[in-house]
């Protein structure tokens, strides 16, 4: 028989004790509870009634917890993996001209692209930048799948500021008020766009061009180099490559001086051949030095992922963001083609520190692109 009693049960004792001497005047039995409680008392415990809960708050802690000593390890995350994910899939880079009032091969309406928008983004298409994509910097959900937006030219219709009651607004119908307004409504698509312009005069406000690129870098947005006044760098002397190059990052830099322009995109899609194609990479000239970790051309199909073993940066392939003479490879004709085969996108674990990939796809892998991320493989 134990020594000890629950509380409960010398109350309940108690009170048995005091109706019988209510009732029929037994003191003896009285005296027998008395006694039992005093032995409880000087035993020095009273046992909580819970199923394996101690009141004692230092019971079951490790010697260490127990110490002043603490640990430096992080705690994880919970990792959500998608049952599809495949991180080794294609990723669409689109290329985007203009937006205007008609439509044409070059050109989205304002209504088109807004289209385009609000179908990647119920796809599950999430917008990320051109270098986090390069870097294998891709922060998105789990099910997703990234898709990069450039524009060439650095046209008004891209970035045009209006004025209303004397403050200038961004315009709603060109490309970065419309991005703009998309992201205020549903800010898990992402904010990123590259803005690939020339000179002398961006975007064709010239005394807003400091304005808006400062919005552009502050916004999430990238400006990238597409020469200094778009000739073919395939067509000109490689002396020229690097003035046109070197001149277009020197003035960025003029206006904005911390700046690093990282990727070009080749004007024309034309760029010096064999060893010549250097000079699109890296070069300099007065003094001014460029170095392109992406170089995008004009190209018509998704391009690699960054974890691939045949990716290669400098040579990126676009879709163009166009359903006029696309010839079957615009951006609805490979919307059409993942929805058909959603194993060749790249849909993401929703994790950024591991690469996720079916075991279909391990072989492709280069584990030195990982850059020190988990890889993780499944059997589907």
């Amino acid at each position: 028989m134990s020594n000890f009693l629950y509380f409960s049960d010398i109350i309940n004792l108690c009170s048995i004790g005091r109706g019988i001497v209510m009732k029929k005047f037994h003191f003896s039995f009285l005296i027998i509870v008395l006694l039992l409680f005093t032995a409880c008392q000087s035993n020095g415990t009273i046992q909580a009634k819970s199923n394996n809960i101690s009141t004692n708050p230092e019971e079951g802690k490790t010697q260490d917890e127990n110490s002043n000593t603490t640990t430096n390890e992080p705690t994880k995350p919970a990792i959500v993996i998608d049952k599809d994910a495949n991180e080794n899939g294609k990723v669409m880079i689109l290329m985007y001209h203009g937006i205007g009032e008609v439509e044409k091969e070059w050109v989205r309406t304002p209504e088109n692209f807004r289209r385009d928008i609000e179908v990647l983004y119920s796809k599950g298409y999430r917008l990320i930048s051109l270098m986090d994509y390069v870097n294998n910097n891709i922060k998105i959900e789990a099910g997703c799948t990234p898709v990069v937006m450039t524009f060439d030219d650095g046209l008004l219709n891209q970035f045009n500021m209006i004025q209303e009651d004397g403050i200038n607004k961004i315009d709603p119908n060109c490309a970065v008020g419309i991005l703009e307004d998309f992201y205020k409504a549903h800010n898990d698509f992402g904010r990123a766009a590259t803005f690939y312009v020339y000179y002398p005069i961006p975007f064709r406000q010239k005394e807003l061009i400091k304005e808006k690129f400062e919005f552009l870098i502050n916004n999430g947005y990238e400006i990238g180099n597409h020469s200094y006044d778009h000739p073919s760098l395939g067509k000109i002397t490689l002396e020229e490559v690097n003035k046109q190059l070197g001149m277009n990052v020197k003035s960025t830099k003029g206006y904005l001086p911390n700046f690093v322009v990282e990727s070009l995109a080749l004007p024309f899609g034309e760029a010096p051949k064999g060893d010549s194609y250097n000079h699109v990479v890296s070069g300099s000239y007065e003094g001014v030095e460029y170095l392109n970790k992406a170089v995008l051309k004009v190209g018509s199909n998704p391009a690699l992922s960054p974890t691939n073993k045949d990716f290669d940066p400098l040579k990126l392939p676009r879709v163009r963001a166009s359903e006029l003479n696309t010839a079957g490879t615009g951006i609805y004709d490979w919307l059409s083609y993942f929805e058909k085969n959603p194993e060749k996108k790249y849909i993401s674990d929703g994790s950024p520190d591991i690469v996720t990939v079916p075991s279909v796809e391990e072989a492709n892998i280069d584990k030195d692109k990982l850059l020190g991320k988990e890889l993780r493989v499944y059997n589907k």
